[in-house]
């Protein structure tokens, strides 16, 4: 055993004895900003990899000949007028301008023979501004950016044949951000010039632009892998190889460097051969385009916007095969086929290639807080058949990336209209709470689900970095259930899309993934229907979102602009009637057509405005300038149309009227009782359920009137009236008494209708956000004296003038009206704002002797429940939110509701409920609000909890009857056949009062009604939407007295789902709480 010899190993012969040298470690700071300095700019530019990224250029005559026609007066000429005109010769060097005025470019171009043979031949031009290169016969090529972005384009290869060659550029004196004064979002400012910086034949070397963006990412990977990881040390090990192997001028040593890159990102990044491993990916690059449809331009400038961005996205898809590039908004692409139909047909290749995706299933990528619920509804079947009819299929994803919040109903709502996925992003901007998922079913207030996704990269228009990518992994909230996420990268906002950067940045992304690992393993090929098929198949096991996505951000989005969305309420409501009265009159007089056509105008003009920066009022000036002229197209369109139904219907509209020729138009669905004004003093009461009420005399006795009004000796007025008595005082309301609840609303010492001011300074995005600290600076308004206004035997009023500054003030008429048996009666206040003011906000309170921990707000659909309190920081983050015609507190037993005719702002905070009425931010608009304003609201209490009478009065406030006149002949044959007092269609009397016929219409695709976009079908139908608007099963009864062949239920693009049982005229109505349902009826 032991005594055996041991034989010891010797060490390697080439391991020397002594060191040769001494070695230190990498000082990583050092080393890390080392690379930068490779590729910089300014001093080290001429000794660095930039000195060999060309390897020529030609300037000037006779290579690069310009001249330029000036389009005149701020015009946006078309190619075909432009190049009719005479041209002038120019240099680079000159000057263009003044903001937003466009200018013509014929550029010759003639490649000198010394670069005939050179691998890459690019045109760069720069004027720091945006562009647009035409073909010699009026073809839209690519768009150009400026400021150092998207300035080149790749000559074509028959350019190079030494002969000169003529191009056009059509230069808009604006930036990708418009023409800011200032920040980005300061006023634009009117007097920009424009220098043409850059006009060149370049030669580029691919090799040195490749080893650029080489570097660059193996780069981001030293700075931002960690560092005890040893990937990151790698990487800067690779990089810093990289720089001691380049030598200036050498072009062999390029060849070199990438040899090395070749360790860290592998050899396959030159091609979409990157992405053919069989290694699995987790985040998916899709690429996106964010055209506002207006912000910081005007909509004008967004038409060429759409063809810029498009065009970039065709051209860049014949290099890059892996290219997939999803964009929304109908609107956008109905632009490019009337405007740029070369560019449309191109774009449609590229759809029929499964390369080019539209998305989103709506006419614009739109608000979701403000418009009306059949807004929304008609947002997707615009899209929708949009999309359907030029394109040959619907949109599965609704997509809404930048949008501030997003309502409760938009899930059933995404259901109806053939979507089960959403993405959106923007609640990464909370500033109180972070949103807790990234992936998770959202549910509407009816049930409905769609798959949500909020890509974790947090932005819509990521840059393709290194660090995108990587946190598309790193700020993933739902790992636990899924790790895949989407990227959306491209330039956005002002348009732009994806670079040819970009692409190459995330094909060397792939292959550090696959060569070197750590980094999320990009894809890219696939669309965002593939990815959300692959989430679709796991969706049950994911969390659950019910309610409102509400924004922690951007509140003051629901008051800013108060004309703008005055006329979005005033344009809603007039195209509901408009349907309504023009169904009926289309069916009783076949005579009469249906305005399809005019109809389809208005609404196209009222969803463009309901963009998320235009009816927000977070644009510049002359977005409101141009959505005023648009909303004027839409009331003389209305008027016109309205004008033909009234013929049709033998009545004419009427300002003063008598018993026997005067009758009442309404357009709701439920039986009315309310007074009308006939003359200067005098009033009917209209009654009844049809669309023309008979007018009924207005009985009072003079030993009890019916509302009443005195003056008390300390100068307050009491207004009363058999269920309600208020005093008012300086311009405010001390009490409101409820005899039939023998009840006092106000609490004691308090007052309501009392105007609030306060500081309005936000963190930044002035238009956009009211901060929690501006209640800090809350202040009274004190009202001058109250006076006598109106004393009528129907009405009684008394008026106040509030001053708020030396230059704003309030005149508020408060009345009351005599109550009607069976009505609830409300006091309604009128006021006229002169607005003046600098960043201040005015509100108006209403403290109520009611307590609930929970106020009611309408939305679309139905309403939701906000805290009153302020528990967690949750709950204080919705200290202002919005709301539709009500906003209600109730506790068991009493309620009261703050109805309004314009208004979306508003916050209850304990019992004291308070309406936003005025903002005065100065960017980008430094004019917004300024000016005069007309503001209805009134105060409702009410027996109960919320209910149907809330519901209603809320319509009727909004929906006032109207005073019509006829002759009893006109009238007769008017409406022979068809019951006058009766509407054709309606909910019986004992229906559940919670049920709400909201829209009746003619079926889109009508043999006599369609304008061709789909199939036509035969015969004649009409459209009902009902919903439940209290949140409950309701049940109720469809009458109608038309011929009815067939009754069918519907979604919201009119496809029929499953016939309804209609028997004697009727049918059964049975909707879950919350839900909207569409029946169509066909007609026999």
């Amino acid at each position: 055993m032991g005594g055996a010899n041991r034989i010891q190993k010797q060490p390697q012969a080439d391991y020397p004895i002594r060191a040769p040298k001494p070695v230190g470690q990498l000082i990583t700071n050092i080393y890390k900003d080392r690379i930068n300095q490779f590729y910089a700019g300014g001093q080290w530019e001429h000794n660095n990899l930039r000195a060999m990224m060309n390897e020529g250029v030609a300037s000037g005559e006779p290579h690069v000949q310009l001249s330029v026609w000036d389009a005149p007066d701020l015009t946006r000429p078309t190619f075909e007028d432009a190049v009719s005109h005479e041209f002038k010769k120019t240099s680079v060097g000159a000057s263009f301008g003044p903001s937003w005025s466009t200018h013509w470019f014929k550029v010759v171009l003639k490649v000198p023979e010394d670069l005939v043979d050179k691998r890459l031949l690019e045109l760069h031009w720069d004027a720091n501004n945006e562009g647009l290169i035409w073909s010699e016969d009026g073809k839209p090529l690519q768009g150009l950016t400026g400021g150092g972005e998207r300035i080149e384009w790749i000559l074509p290869e028959s350019f190079r044949d030494g002969k000169e060659h003529t191009i056009y550029v059509e230069m808009a004196c604006n930036g990708m951000f418009g023409n800011a004064g200032g920040d980005l979002i300061q006023p634009p400012d009117p007097n920009r010039y424009f220098q043409l910086g850059t006009a060149d034949i370049v030669a580029v070397n691919p090799d040195a632009r490749q080893l650029y963006i080489d570097i660059w990412i193996i780069g981001d990977a030293a700075r931002e892998f960690p560092q005890d990881s040893w990937e990151q040390h790698k990487a800067l090990k690779v990089c810093n190889e990289i720089i001691n192997t380049f030598e200036l001028g050498n072009k062999n040593s390029l060849n070199a460097c990438r040899k090395i890159a070749e360790q860290y990102i592998g050899p396959n990044v030159n091609s979409a051969k990157v992405y053919d491993s069989d290694k699995d990916p987790v985040v998916f690059g899709i690429g996106h385009c964010h055209i506002d449809s207006c912000w910081l331009w005007p909509f004008a400038e967004t038409k060429r916007k759409v063809a810029r961005s498009w065009s970039n996205q065709c051209d860049l898809m014949e290099r890059y095969p892996e290219l997939n590039f999803a964009c929304s908004q109908a609107q956008q692409y109905k632009w490019l086929k009337e405007l740029y139909p070369s560019v449309f047909e191109r774009v449609k290749t590229k759809v029929k290639e499964g390369r080019f995706h539209p998305i989103g299933g709506s006419w614009v990528e739109h608000d979701t807080n403000l418009p009306s619920g059949e807004s929304l509804v008609r947002q997707f079947l615009y899209g929708q058949r949009f999309f359907e009819s030029n394109f040959g299929s619907r949109c599965q994803t609704f997509w809404l990336p930048d949008t501030f919040g997003y309502s409760s109903q938009l899930p059933q709502l995404c259901r109806l209209a053939g979507m089960t996925r959403f993405l959106t992003q923007k609640l990464s901007w909370n500033n109180i709470n972070k949103f807790p998922h990234t992936t998770f079913n959202w549910v509407a207030l009816d049930g409905s689900q769609v798959l949500c996704h909020m890509p974790p990269a947090e932005t819509y228009t990521a840059s393709a970095h290194f660090g995108d990518v990587k946190r598309s992994m790193s700020q993933h909230k739902s790992l636990d259930h899924d790790a895949t996420s989407l990227l959306v990268f491209g330039k956005g906002d002002g348009g732009g899309g994806p670079t040819w950067e970009h692409l190459e940045k995330l094909r060397r992304c792939r292959g550090i993934s696959d060569t070197v690992g750590l980094l999320p393993r990009v894809h890219m090929g696939s669309s965002v229907d593939d990815f959300f098929d692959n989430l679709e198949r796991k969706a049950d096991s994911f969390v659950t979102w019910y309610g409102e996505l509400y924004f922690e951000l951007h509140r003051g989005t629901y008051t800013t602009q108060s004309n703008n969305k005055y006329n979005n309420r005033k344009a809603e409501i007039l195209l509901r009637d408009l349907e309504l009265l023009a169904t009926l009159a289309s069916i009783k007089d076949k005579s009469y057509s249906y305005p399809k056509k005019d109809l389809d105008h208005m609404w196209e003009i009222v969803l463009l405005c309901q963009f998320h920066d235009c009816l927000p009022g977070s644009s510049i000036e002359m977005c409101y300038d141009d959505s005023d002229e648009l909303y004027a197209d839409v009331f003389k369109t209305a008027a016109g149309i309205f004008k033909d139904i009234s013929k049709a219907f033998g009545v004419s509209e009427a300002e003063t009227a008598t018993m026997q020729n005067g009758v009442a138009l309404n357009t709701l669905s439920w039986p009315r009782k309310e007074l009308i004004d006939i003359s200067e003093n005098g009033a009917a009461v209209a009654c009844g359920t049809g669309p023309f009420l008979d007018l009924r005399e207005f009985q009072t006795f003079e030993e009890s009137p019916a509302v009443t009004i005195r003056k008390r000796s300390d100068g307050a007025y009491v207004l009363e009236n058999s269920q309600l008595r208020l005093e008012v005082q300086g311009g405010s309301i001390t009490s409101l008494f409820d005899k039939s609840k023998n009840r006092e609303v106000i609490p004691k010492g308090q007052k309501a209708n009392q105007y609030v001011i306060f500081d309005d300074k936000p963190l930044y995005w002035q238009a956009w956000d009211v901060e929690v600290y501006h209640l800090d600076t809350r202040q009274e308004l004190p009202g001058g004296e109250t006076k006598l206004h109106e004393e009528k035997k129907h009405r009684v009023s008394v008026v106040t003038t509030t001053k708020i500054s030396d230059k704003s003030s309030i005149e508020t008429v408060i009345s009351l009206s005599a109550a009607l048996d069976g009505e609830q009666s409300y006091v309604e206040v009128s006021s006229k704002v002169e607005w003046h003011e600098t960043m201040r906000f005015l509100k108006v309170e209403f403290p109520v002797d009611v307590r609930n921990t929970e106020a009611n707000y309408e939305c679309q659909f139905g309403y939701v429940k906000r805290p009153t309190h302020y528990n967690t920081s949750w709950d204080m983050a919705k200290f202002e939110v919005c709301c539709h015609k009500y906003a209600d507190l109730s506790e068991n037993g009493y309620g009261v509701s703050i109805l309004n005719d314009s208004k979306y702002g508003f916050a209850t905070v304990g019992s004291c409920m308070r309406l936003s009425l005025l903002r005065s931010p100065k960017a980008p608009d430094a004019h917004a609000d300024m000016g005069t304003h007309h503001i209805r609201w009134a105060i409702l209490p009410h027996s109960g909890g919320l209910g149907a009478t809330t519901v209603r009065k809320a319509y009727e406030f909004n929906n006032p009857i109207k005073l019509l006149s006829t002759s009893a002949e006109t009238l007769a044959a008017a409406v022979s056949g068809v019951c006058y007092n009766e509407s054709p269609v309606r909910l019986t009397a004992d229906s559940d009062p919670s049920l709400i016929l909201d829209t009746i219409k003619r079926g889109e695709d009508d043999e006599d009604v369609s304008r061709g976009e789909l199939p036509k079908k035969k015969g004649r139908s009409v459209i009902l939407r009902i919903y439940d608007s209290l949140g409950g099963r309701a049940r109720g009864t469809v009458a109608t007295t038309w011929d009815v062949a067939k009754v069918s239920k519907t979604n919201l693009l009119e496809d029929e789902l499953e016939e309804v049982v209609f028997k004697d005229g009727k049918y059964a109505v049975d909707l879950s709480a919350f839900e909207v349902a569409t029946y169509k009826l066909q007609l026999a």
